[in-house]
């Protein structure tokens, strides 16, 4: 089994990391959990929710976790079971965070003493949930970080290359707000258990910060979703106004061309009474009207401010 434990006097840390079916038999002996609870923390990445019993509550938070390979966030599952006794967390060892902070409690007594000497669990829970918040903000950072290179480059002439990278710094935002868009929901239903036993009112005030932050992140996802449609917008504008000069310069070469294409087609006639053909200097005139032809458009063109 995966089970880790660090116990004290007051209260019990249980932290699993990719759940067998030894590790859910062994909680269902133990604690008496929901078997739907259970099933949940073997199952493959849920919706975060929530649900209250008499003698526990189980929620599920899931947190972004961005690969560097591919330059993609993926979704995390936590599960949290908690009581007056003890917190149970089970993770699927995508996030490093939750176990770098399990090994810290367990092998460094100040920290063992701080979270673990506490009357509730609540604040050792509300010790996981913060250092799982501060795990997200590298990368929003990151992804600020993007949208700045693209604000830099989108004047530079490289509208098409921009185009994949605004589609790509867009849809992490997308997978990253469905990710966390259910948190806000989960800590408040968190919070309005205060009634129960195991939670008490002054509990409030470390979840607000919980419940702050996840507003700040939600808020600074808002920004990015704004900012990165603006600089879509603004990148297909662009696109859109070079491939009109395009068309217009194009459009423009064929009225040109047009006229001396009809003169040197009405001269290529085998009509005997063509005027100039036979004489020595015929082709030089033929050029020479074709000429006069295109530099009448030109002029006229640039008057009227086409070119």
């Amino acid at each position: 089994m995966s089970i880790n434990k660090i116990k004290t006097k007051r209260l019990l840390w249980i932290h699993i990391n990719q759940p067998t079916k030894e590790d859910i038999e062994f909680l269902r002996k133990e604690y008496d959990f929901h078997p739907l609870d259970l099933e949940d923390c073997l199952t493959k990445i849920q919706r975060p929710q929530i649900s209250e019993y008499a003698h526990y509550i189980f929620f599920i938070l899931t947190f972004p976790v961005y690969n560097r390979k591919n330059r993609e966030i993926y979704s995390s599952e936590v599960d949290f079971f908690l009581s007056s006794k003890y917190l149970i967390t089970i993770g699927d060892a995508k996030i490093s965070t939750l176990d770098n902070f399990f090994d810290e409690v367990q092998n460094n007594e100040y920290s063992k003493e701080k979270y673990l000497m506490a009357s509730h669990p609540i604040f050792l829970l509300y010790e996981v949930m913060h250092r799982l918040q501060n795990y997200t903000f590298p990368m929003l950072d990151h992804i600020s970080q993007d949208i700045e290179d693209i604000d830099k480059r989108i004047f530079k002439g490289e509208e098409r290359k921009l185009v994949r990278e605004i589609l790509h710094v867009k849809r992490n935002i997308v997978d990253f707000r469905r990710i966390m868009q259910a948190h806000k929901n989960v800590i408040k239903k968190l919070m309005s258990t205060h009634t129960k036993f195991f939670m008490h009112n002054k509990t409030n005030v470390y979840f607000s910060n919980i419940l702050d932050r996840t507003k700040d992140i939600w808020d600074i996802l808002e920004t990015q979703k704004e900012n990165i449609n603006a600089f879509q917008e603004t990148n297909e504008s662009l696109i859109s106004y070079r491939l009109n000069d395009i068309m217009k310069t194009l459009t423009i070469i064929s009225v040109i061309m047009i006229p001396a294409n009809l003169i040197a087609s009405i001269f290529g006639m085998n009509a005997k009474a063509m005027p100039f053909i036979g004489k020595p200097y015929d082709f030089s005139a033929i050029m020479l009207i074709i000429f006069i032809m295109i530099l009448t458009f030109v002029i006229y063109f640039r008057r009227k401010k086409w070119l």
